[in-house]
């Protein structure tokens, strides 16, 4: 697998090797051993799939504390735009956001590691985004940020009309305003 460095440190953008042929291809999604020589370790313990059409956007979400998670994200069909916030107050890109386009031709995952708010777009008619956390889903530890915070500002690349949201991330406080992580 190619590691790919992004702007915001301890983010990474993955390409995993393809092996095509005539019958398709194959590709190793993931290894612990090969993670961990070119990232770290990082003890993956829960999967995640959610299946969302054209103008889904889901976040901005993190877990805080103890329970915050690392993420490793893939686009199994169709495409999206997959954003993580930087919450670590003390590094110098807090509040600042990378992005990285997941399709399921371009096979690239986005390793996202714990102190980071999450959030993704689909691009497609449908997608199907899948993800390992290392920590458990709780509840009460769960936060938000607003998904269009104009102080983060983040290009999502759909027209604002075209937005769907759930219900709970449609009252996400702005970064600025009240996140507590």
């Amino acid at each position: 697998m190619n590691v790919l460095n992004t702007e915001i440190e301890g983010v990474y953008v993955i390409e995993p090797k393809i092996f095509k042929d005539n019958r398709g291809y194959f590709y190793e999604s993931y290894s612990d051993k090969e993670f961990r020589q070119k990232i770290g370790a990082v003890n993956f313990i829960q999967d995640n799939q959610s299946k969302s059409s054209y103008g889904v956007l889901r976040g901005l979400h993190f877990q805080k504390g103890e329970y915050s998670q690392a993420k490793l994200l893939r686009c199994i069909t169709g495409e999206v735009l997959d954003i993580a916030v930087d919450l670590r107050r003390d590094s110098s890109t807090f509040g600042q956001y990378v992005s990285c386009i997941l399709t399921e031709d371009n096979f690239r995952q986005f390793y996202i590691p714990r102190g980071f708010a999450h959030g993704f777009v689909v691009l497609s008619e449908t997608a199907l985004f899948q993800y390992k956390c290392d920590n458990y889903y709780v509840p009460e530890s769960e936060g938000g940020i607003a998904w269009d915070d104009p102080e983060i500002h983040i290009d999502w690349q759909i027209c604002v009309d075209d937005v769907i949201l759930s219900e709970k991330d449609k009252h996400h406080p702005n970064l600025r305003d009240g996140y507590h992580f």
